[in-house]
């Protein structure tokens, strides 16, 4: 069976970002269960503010083949305002049905505070939107700069402090990979039209 293909995308712009090593995490733990993995830094990207009117801004066209090409995504993002970064959103908007359609996605949200929920459901609708596939389990962690310790032999040189968070997390990496090939049928007996 070939290998899947996992790519993260890391909706924060910030140097020593909590949303990219825990979406390292999850790579890596993809990659354990078997997956070839890669991480889309949008640092590493020029993509100007999405106009549907411009063809080839930027390195959009770049950014959206590593969506299309990929079995499964995860997609990982600080929480603004109650919702996602404004960063994951431009990138999000250059990404239509022909990125997600039937791809596995997987969600992530780091928070400052305590509340990342409103933004994991944003994320949710928007992917269900271009008909990506969400896997139920989903990666919230509050009061990011607490989570993490220094430890020089981790990820990033940061060690999850909650071993069942860090667990949390990289069951996201392999529910990618198991699930990447995924067709669901939303079929049943039930739903048949002559079942009265």
């Amino acid at each position: 069976m070939t290998a899947p293909s996992v790519l993260a995308v890391s909706g924060s712009l910030r140097d020593e970002s909590y949303s990219r090593t825990a979406l390292r995490y999850v790579l890596e733990a993809a990659a354990e269960a078997g997956a070839e993995t890669q991480l889309l830094d949008l640092r590493a990207y020029d993509l100007p503010v999405y106009d549907p009117d411009v063809d080839g801004q930027g390195d959009g066209e770049a950014a959206m083949e590593l969506v299309r090409e990929a079995d499964a995504v995860a997609l990982g993002t600080p929480v603004y305002h109650g919702s996602y970064s404004g960063a994951l959103k431009n990138f999000h908007d250059y990404c239509g049905f022909d990125e997600y359609e039937d791809t596995t996605v997987g969600l992530l949200a780091t928070a400052g505070g305590g509340s990342y929920g409103s933004t994991l459901d944003h994320l949710r609708i928007t992917v269900r939107g271009v008909h990506g596939w969400v896997l139920p389990h989903q990666v919230g962690i509050r009061g990011a700069s607490s989570a993490f310790e220094p430890d020089p032999e981790a990820i990033d040189g940061r060690a999850f402090v909650d071993g069942k968070l860090e667990e949390r997390t990289r069951k996201l990496g392999r529910m990618l990979a198991e699930y990447a090939f995924i067709e669901p049928d939303v079929s049943s007996p039930r739903t048949d039209a002559s079942d009265e």
